[in-house]
This record gives C-alpha cells, sequence and structure tokens, in this order.
C-alpha cells in the first residue's frame, strides 16, 4: 500500500490520517475494495493511538472513501464513491451558498440558461423513449389546472432534472445537480404564484417536441426562449419587491 506514515505532525492527528489516506485514493494509490490494515498497524505505522486510528476512519466513512465489513475476512475497504451522496453535498454547499447571497440572482440565471441549453442538445442526441415518456409526464401534470403552486414548482424541478438525465453523461449528470436542485428552486420562489403557467407548459412541450424529433438545435433555441422568459418574471417580481419596499407619503407617492 503506498502511503506516507511519515508526514504527519501532532496537532490534528486525526484530520491529517484522513486527509493522507484520501489522498491516496483519490490518486488512485489505493483501489477501490482494497483493504486498509487493521487499527493496530494503522496506530503502529503512524505512530499514533488507536481512537486517534478510529476517529480518521470515521471521518473516511463519513465521505463514503470506506465501508466496514465485519467477520473474519472484515475490515475497512475502499469504496466507490457514490455518485448520489456526492451530488447531495455539492448540493447542500451551494445551496449554503445561494442563501447568504454569495451568488446574485443575474448569475444563476445566466448558469441555468447557458448549461440546460447544451443539456437539450445532448437529450436531443442521446434521449431514450423512457426519458420522453418522463418528460411528457410532467407536461400532463402541469396543465392540471387543480395543480397548487407548490406541486407545479416541484414538477418544474422534476421536468429539467429529466431533460438533464436524457443526456445519457454522468459527469453532466453530476454537474447540473446544482442547477437543478439549487438554482432552479431559487428561481421558482421568486415567481411563486406570479408564474404563467400556460407559458411554462407551452415552453416545456416544444423543448420535448424538439427532443423528441433530436433537432438539437431547435431543443436548444426552445430552451433558450423558455428560460429567457422566466427571466423577465423574475426580473419582474424583483422590481415589484423593490417598489413595495420603498416608503410613500401621505398621498401614496414613492418618497425614495
Amino acid at each position: 500500500m503506498a502511503l506516507q506514515y511519515d508526514e504527519i505532525v501532532r496537532t490534528g492527528l486525526a484530520r491529517q490520517v484522513a486527509d493522507l489516506i484520501r489522498t491516496a485514493i483519490l490518486e488512485g494509490k489505493l483501489q477501490v475494495d482494497e483493504r486498509l490494515p487493521s487499527e493496530d498497524e494503522l496506530a503502529k505505522r503512524f505512530g499514533i493511538s488507536r481512537p486517534t486510528v478510529r476517529e480518521a476512519l470515521k471521518v473516511l466513512a463519513a465521505q463514503s472513501l470506506i465501508r466496514a465489513r465485519r467477520g473474519p475476512t472484515g475490515g475497512n475497504f475502499v469504496t466507490r464513491p457514490d455518485p448520489d451522496a456526492l451530488a447531495r453535498s455539492i448540493t447542500d454547499a451551494s445551496t449554503l451558498l445561494v442563501g447568504v447571497g454569495t451568488f446574485g440572482i443575474d448569475e444563476i440565471i445566466a448558469a441555468r440558461i447557458e448549461t440546460e441549453t447544451i443539456c437539450c442538445r445532448l437529450a436531443a442526441t442521446n434521449r431514450t423513449d423512457e426519458d420522453l415518456a418522463r418528460l411528457r409526464e410532467e407536461i400532463a401534470l402541469q396543465r392540471d389546472e387543480a395543480l397548487s403552486d407548490t406541486d407545479f414548482c416541484a414538477s418544474d424541478v422534476r421536468f429539467h432534472r429529466a431533460v438533464v438525465t436524457a443526456t445519457g453523461n454522468g459527469p453532466l449528470w453530476l454537474m447540473m445537480h446544482v442547477v437543478i436542485e439549487s438554482f432552479i428552486p431559487v428561481t421558482n420562489m421568486l415567481i411563486f404564484g406570479a408564474q404563467e403557467r400556460r407559458r411554462t407548459v407551452d415552453g416545456h412541450a416544444s423543448v420535448v417536441d424538439a427532443i423528441a424529433a433530436r433537432d438539437a438545435d431547435r431543443a436548444t433555441l426552445h430552451m433558450r426562449r423558455h428560460l429567457n422568459g422566466m427571466c423577465a418574471v423574475v426580473n419582474q417580481a424583483l422590481d415589484q419587491r423593490v417598489a413595495r419596499a420603498v416608503p410613500k407619503n401621505d398621498q401614496g407617492e414613492q418618497t425614495g
């Protein structure tokens, strides 16, 4: 096993050990399903206590980099990272950044337009009949006038998620997880109850028709139009918020 056992100092030992093992895994020096040395052996090689080793292993397990197996042939084994768990971790971090205002709404909308049009192009090439069925199912649901605003927004997220899935591209799916799970809810929240459902659903339908026809250029065009229309509604909603926040005089005229 290609671990460097002499590269730690006496402070933050558990974290340092975890970082060393993590680096070895990411660099391919430790392979998936490879068994780590026992806690005793790791403690001896690193020159630290077993509780410190155990703490380091807990850190790695929390990062889904190792798994424990019991029994005579048990121990701690390198595990293949779970894309879903990694995506959730990234989304949690991005949601926090959005919440504290690190990203402006203009940045978020621009990111949606540029990345989702790329997805449309790939979806038009790689989509399956199952992908089309999933997309059309959401459109049918969105045309239900009895659907609540909350459920409509949830369906909107699922629709755009299905477009990404239709690309058939794993790395792109991982990259888009932030856009779908963090950015779309943010823009939906801003236009909650104010979006024109018919315009939204018609935009979705145009995108799907183009994807079904495997017309990448048309799919990209309709997605861009759809998101630009959404952008206009967002800006209108933000302008209305600003107007409501400006104090008025006794005659109802804005004073600021």
